[in-house]
This record gives C-alpha cells, sequence and structure tokens, in this order.
C-alpha cells in the first residue's frame, strides 16, 4: 500500500528497557468524599444565595393590637426596643429616594448615572447575596455620597423564619457591606414591608427585635409601585407626595426591568424640585428632624466597619462568586455533555445502524473465503480456572484451514502450562517462559507461529465453535490488517455482571461499528482479535509502553495505513469481574493506558497521509467520548440533584428521565443488533446511581495519574472460570452455543 508507512514511535517488538511501576491504587473512597463535601458546599452556599432556603411569603395579617399608635399613625422611620418607642418623618419639602433589591449590574449603574446628572443622594436598601457578588457597585455608591442600607440577604419572609435566620440574614448582609465597601449600616428595611399604618402584629416583633440589634426600622410614605410596570406617568403621580409633606419613596433598581424607573427617575427629580423639594437621604433627612425639634443627637447612616468584619467579608463575597462561577462553569458543563451524548447517540445510530444493515444484506462478503491456516496466542499467567475450557474451545474450532493453538506460560505459578499441556491436544502447543508481562509474551507466541493468520485471545476466554473461522474471513480484503471480535459477558448472574454485560454490549460493541465506519477503530480486545503477521510485523509488534497493548497496537496498525474492522458473529466470551474492587482494577487500567497510548501517538497528529487522517479522528473520539464525556457525565447528576432539591423539581425530573430514555433507547438498539435478549434492561436504571459513579471515580482517578506522570503495573484478576452455565444456557445463547463444548 503505498500510503502505509511505519508509524514512528512503534518501537521493537520487545523493549529491553523496564520502567518503575507502581501497583494501581484502591479507589480513594477519601478523595471521593472530599470532592462531595466541597460540591455539596459549593452547592449550598449558591442555593442559600439565590434565595432557594427562603420560605413562601404568607398572606398579611389584620389584627394591629399589639403595634402601638403612635407607630401606626407615626412616621416611617422607628426606632424601637426594650426601650421607649419612637417614629419620625421628614421635614416639609423633603424627599429621600430609597431603593430596593439591589444592586443590579446594569440598572443600579442606569439608576446612579440619573442620580448623579441631577446631583441627587439617596439611600440603597441592598441585598447581601447581590452585594456579595457586585461589590464593586457597593463601593460606587459610598464613594458617591450614597447611604447603603439592609434589604436582608435573601429576601425573605421575616415572619416565617425563626429568630437566629433573621439574624443571620442582617449579619451576612452587614459582613458583604462591608467586605465591599468598608462600611456598616444603622438602617434596615425588611422586605414586602409597606407604610407604618399598615404594621401588623406579625410584622411588630421584626421592628422591636430590630431595634435591639440595633437598627432603625425604615418603611416608606410612597410607594412608586414601579415592580408593576404601570407606566412612566404612573410611576411618577404613585411617589408624588400630597401636598408639601415631607416624603421617603420607595422604588427599585433591581428585580427586572427597571426601564420605567430610570426614566421615571428622570422626570421625578426635576418636577420635584421645581416644586421646592429637597432630595436627601434617609438619615440626613431625619437629622433635619431631630435638629428641627432641638435633639442634639446626629444618626451616622454608614459608620466605619471593623478591619475583621472587612475581611470576612471579602471571604464572603468570595464563597458566594466563587459558588456561582461553579455553577454557571457546570451549567456551561451540563450543555457540552448534552451535545456530547446526543451527538454521539446521533452518530451511533446514523453509522452503526448503517453498519449492520450492510453487513446483513444478503449479498454482503468481504470476498472469497478464507480458508488459510490460523494460529491462535494464548498469553497466560496463573489461569488454571479456565485454561482447560478457553484451549479446548480454541482446538476444536470449525475453522477448514486448521488452527494451531500456542499457549504461552508467562510464569505461571499454578500449573498452568501442566494444565494445557494434560488436555493432549495435538494441535496444542505450550511454550514455558519466565514472566515478562502480557506483551513480551504475546510477541513471543507470534514468533514460534507457523502461520501467517494471527488470533490472540486471553487466557479466561471461551470462544464458540465458529468463532475463529468467522474471525478471519475479514481478511479476504487485502487491506485488512486486524479484526476485533464481539466479547460477550459469560457471568451474568450479578447485578454487577449485569451492568457490565449492558456496558459491553452498548458502550463496546456498537460503538465498534461506529469506529470502523469512520475508520478510526482504536481498540482490537486482547478477548478476541485477529491480526494479519505483516500488518504486526508494519506495526512493530506489542509493546509494554502502555497498559492498554491491544489499543497500542490497534492504533499503530490504523497509522500504517490498515484497515481494522469489527466481525460481529465472531463471539468470545469472557469471565467479568465480580466485585467492585476487581472491576475498578480492570477499569483502571483500561483508563489509563487507553491515555497512554492516545499520548504514545500523539506527535502523529500532524503526519500526512494515513497516518495523521487516522490520528486525528481516533484522538478525536477518544479524546471526546472516551474521556471527556466520561470525565463530564458526572454534571449531569449533580445538576438533576442540585435541580430537585433548588430548582423546579418536576423539570428537572423529565429532563433526568429524557436523558435516561435516550440511554435506554440506545440500549435497546444496541440489544437488537448484537440479537441480545432485552430483559437484563431493567437494570439500566439501577446502573445511573452505583455503576456509574464507580466509573466517574475511575476516570478522574486515571486522569490524575496520568497528569502526574505515574505508572501502573498490570493488574491480574481472580478468576473463577466459566461453567458452560454461566455462559447463559440455551436460552440465552445463539445456536452455536446450544452444544456444549469437547
Amino acid at each position: 500500500m503505498a500510503d502505509r508507512a511505519r508509524p514512528r514511535g512503534s518501537g521493537t517488538a520487545v523493549r529491553r528497557h523496564r520502567r518503575a511501576r507502581r501497583v494501581a491504587p484502591p479507589p480513594s473512597w477519601t478523595v471521593l468524599g472530599m470532592l462531595l463535601v466541597v460540591l455539596a458546599g459549593v452547592l449550598l452556599v449558591d442555593a442559600y444565595a439565590n434565595a432557594a432556603f427562603v420560605p413562601e411569603r404568607r398572606p398579611a395579617g389584620t389584627g394591629q393590637d399589639r403595634v402601638p399608635d403612635e407607630v401606626v399613625q407615626g412616621g416611617p422611620i422607628i426606632s424601637a426596643g426594650d426601650e421607649r418607642t419612637r417614629s419620625y418623618r421628614l421635614p416639609p419639602r423633603t424627599v429621600s429616594l430609597t431603593f430596593d433589591d439591589g444592586p443590579d449590574p446594569y440598572w443600579t449603574r442606569e439608576v446612579l448615572r440619573v442620580l448623579d446628572a441631577h446631583q441627587v443622594r439617596a439611600t440603597f436598601f441592598v441585598l447581601g447575596a447581590q452585594v456579595a457578588r457586585h461589590p464593586e457597585l457597593v463601593r460606587e455608591m459610598s464613594a458617591a455620597g450614597h447611604e447603603i442600607g439592609v434589604h436582608t440577604f435573601t429576601h425573605p419572609d421575616l415572619s416565617t423564619m425563626p429568630g437566629w435566620r433573621r439574624r443571620m440574614e442582617y449579619a451576612q448582609t452587614q459582613l458583604a457591606v462591608a467586605g465591599a465597601a468598608g462600611i456598616r449600616s444603622s438602617l434596615v428595611r425588611f422586605p414586602y414591608s409597606s407604610h407604618a399604618h399598615a404594621l401588623d402584629d406579625r410584622d411588630w416583633p421584626l421592628v422591636t427585635e430590630a431595634g435591639d440589634l440595633g437598627y432603625l426600622t425604615v418603611l416608606n410614605d410612597t410607594d412608586s409601585r414601579d415592580w408593576a410596570l404601570p407606566g412612566v406617568e404612573r410611576i411618577v403621580e404613585n411617589a408624588t407626595p400630597s401636598g408639601y409633606a415631607g416624603a421617603i419613596t420607595l422604588w427599585h433598581d433591581a428585580g427586572g426591568d427597571r426601564a420605567q424607573t430610570v426614566e421615571a427617575l428622570d422626570r421625578f427629580i426635576p418636577l420635584m424640585k421645581a416644586r421646592g423639594y429637597e432630595f436627601t437621604t434617609v438619615t440626613g433627612g431625619l437629622n433635619q428632624a431631630l435638629a428641627g425639634a432641638g435633639v442634639q443627637h446626629e444618626v451616622i447612616g454608614n459608620p466605619a466597619a471593623s478591619v475583621g468584619d472587612r475581611w470576612r467579608g471579602r471571604m464572603l463575597g468570595w464563597a458566594v462568586r466563587g459558588a456561582d462561577r461553579t455553577m454557571s462553569g457546570f451549567g456551561l458543563l451540563f450543555v457540552v455533555v448534552g451535545v456530547l451524548t446526543v451527538g454521539r447517540t446521533a452518530l451511533l445510530f446514523l453509522l452503526a445502524g448503517r453498519h449492520a444493515r450492510r453487513r446483513r444484506a444478503r449479498d454482503w462478503t468481504w470476498g472469497p473465503p478464507v480458508t488459510e491456516p490460523v494460529s491462535v496466542i494464548v498469553p497466560a499467567y496463573n489461569e488454571k480456572e479456565g485454561i482447560a475450557a478457553a484451549v479446548r474451545s480454541l482446538a476444536t474450532g470449525d475453522h477448514p484451514g486448521g488452527i494451531e493453538v500456542v499457549v504461552v506460560d508467562d510464569g505461571s505459578t499454578d500449573g498452568t502450562a501442566d494444565i494445557a499441556e494434560g488436555l493432549g491436544l495435538p494441535n496444542v502447543r505450550v511454550v514455558r517462559r519466565p514472566n515478562g508481562g502480557k506483551p513480551s509474551a504475546l510477541n513471543t507466541g507470534v514468533a514460534l507461529a507457523r502461520h501467517d493468520l494471527i488470533v490472540m485471545v486471553d487466557g479466561d476466554t471461551i470462544l464458540e465453535r465458529d468463532s475463529v473461522r468467522r474471525l478471519v474471513q475479514p481478511f479476504a480484503d487485502p487491506q485488512v490488517g486486524a479484526v476485533a471480535g464481539n466479547v460477550k459477558v459469560g457471568n451474568r448472574d450479578s447485578l454487577i455482571a449485569k451492568w457490565q454485560h449492558i456496558e459491553y454490549v452498548i458502550g463496546f460493541n456498537l460503538d465498534r461499528r461506529l469506529y470502523e465506519s469512520m475508520r478510526c477503530m482504536s481498540t482490537v480486545p486482547g478477548a478476541i482479535g485477529g491480526f494479519r503477521r505483516e500488518a504486526l510485523v508494519y506495526a512493530g509488534g506489542m509493546t509494554d509502553d502502555t497498559l492498554a497493548e491491544d489499543t497500542d497496537i490497534t492504533m499503530a496498525l490504523g497509522r500504517a495505513g490498515w484497515k481494522v474492522v469489527y466481525e460481529e458473529t465472531a463471539r468470545a466470551w469472557t469471565e467479568a469481574p465480580a466485585t467492585m474492587g476487581q472491576l475498578w482494577k480492570q477499569r483502571y487500567r483500561w483508563s489509563y493506558g487507553t491515555m497512554q497510548a492516545m499520548w504514545k501517538h500523539r506527535r502523529s497528529l500532524l503526519d500526512r497521509g494515513a497516518s495523521g487522517r487516522f490520528t486525528r479522528r481516533c484522538l478525536a473520539f477518544l479524546s471526546l467520548f472516551g474521556v471527556l464525556l466520561p470525565l463530564l457525565a458526572p454534571v449531569i447528576d449533580l445538576m438533576a440533584l442540585y435541580g430537585l432539591f433548588f430548582l423546579d423539581s418536576t423539570a428537572t425530573a423529565v429532563a433526568w428521565l429524557a436523558m435516561l430514555g435516550l440511554q435506554a433507547l440506545t440500549a435497546v438498539v444496541a440489544f437488537r443488533l448484537d440479537r441480545e435478549k432485552l430483559g437484563v434492561l431493567w437494570v439500566l436504571p439501577l446502573q445511573q446511581f452505583v455503576y456509574r459513579q464507580l466509573m466517574y471515580l475511575v476516570m478522574l482517578q486515571s486522569v490524575v495519574t496520568a497528569l502526574t506522570g505515574g505508572r501502573l503495573g498490570w493488574q491480574k484478576l481472580r478468576r473463577t472460570g466459566l461453567a458452560p452455565a454461566e455462559r447463559g444456557g440455551a436460552a440465552d445463547q445463539p445456536a452455536a452455543l446450544t452444544n456444549p463444548l469437547p
């Protein structure tokens, strides 16, 4: 093939050097626990700052038996507590503009612009959460001479909350203001408050409590009702006091579209000035009233905050902004995961479905039947439980050209070689060698193999009688260098095994149809894979550069220009890990080894010809769907949990079920294409709550290990051996397995 070249960096057949390796660490539940605690903290901070814990507003009460008459009939500024209760009004022809619910990064600036243009100072009753998010606005307000008041941290109905929550609302707002502008506030305005004559028995304890805490409660004389968007003229009319009475007017600089507010404000200020009104802050007007009454006392609205409060306020702001940014990042990642998931599903349905239909067409053929003899290499290390069944299934295959089985015992200590020799099968050779690792054992077997068509099978894998024959048929195409077989989970009794069975059918075999269609097959599985000897020579043989030697060699073949295809009818039955610990070791090795292979072949991204084309496609798919998607997939669960508790639970549940439905649809398609029974899919929903979480942790720790440059040793799994019944029995298996193996 003119476009085929030996890939750079493929190395020699056997690496002479050895790198120091360490054992794969166990699942880091401590790390996972710490990560979950941090994420929970971020979610709680963001939920609190967004008023997720605020109870619903209760209807207003009617009784005023506990409210003093001088308050009901008094002014909008109230000083109450254990001592004497007083209320105050602003002097005639004096107006104070007060704004609630800010600061808002857009509308507050618009309000400040109008105030500055008319040289007017106002009082802003701020929400602590908003101050934490936009501290620069509070600094600008304070520097411009405007006054800051407390409007709680999250805008709750304070009458529905216990005392400690109310005090926390005030204190956290004070800290936010201190961190933003270095000041405190002596003014408070309760959410949903109104005029003094509207105070009832439910509200009065809040006023006295605030007085005991050192606050002046500020209500209003006129309410612009700008939140209702009644129109500019109506807003001005609502805010205008009768006659020449002094007034505290209520406006809003946040909470929605405040365009009418800004325009009305621009009209209201000149109008009131033309009527002889003076504009001042709340404490400015109060001090005028006190002076007019002969009281020698000046109220300071914004005294300086202590250094400690300033630092605590800054840390509070960092926490809120950090939580907001984290959640914004999660939202972006949620979109990315959704796009990747839907994109992958669409590709699977389109290309994998087309692949299956093409293969099942009556006129489909790879070419003339392949009848050349085949050498099957079985690397074995301590495989006494399954080696006899595996070798017997290989040696008795129905390939017409004949099958040679080469068992390479890689220094086993459990009698694996003796068991294989004891079978007495004439077409089986057993080679004993010191332990050197699976890649070296495979290279040894290839060197000793007599034939040019080579099949590699793990020592714990059982093949169907026709599997070898079917596996080598694609070699009728001279461009095919390797063939991936169809790996099946044999031990499907346990819940963990059922989950792996689903994963094998969906994640491995369905994906291989897609990758063949895209000419970017990344892995010929070690459980069953066919190779042309010429292709192995081109690729440089098996290496121990990675823990995924099957991925490494497959990528090398693709770079060399060979076609790598998938033959779904060549089935191999393997024993899946039976415990979470064993599963962790296996998947950790797979994930880490795949990333090693990707890193090894990264330089060929810029190659020309077949090498560059294959690598760009292969690494793009592996990066997006093999690393990035599994790494980011927890965002789906995280946002689902957040939404169930703090957002619209119905909409969240529907979205999560839609994602589960998409997975279920993919599973049904995959099972149909692989001619598997659908009954096992009842465990798919459970897979979302346990199995997926383990896979998240596997991928996360694999990435961390890769980034830190660690190298892992091969992790031998404990095997129990596959009995014929464990391979599903006649009811669950295709016809080729209904007859017991010899």
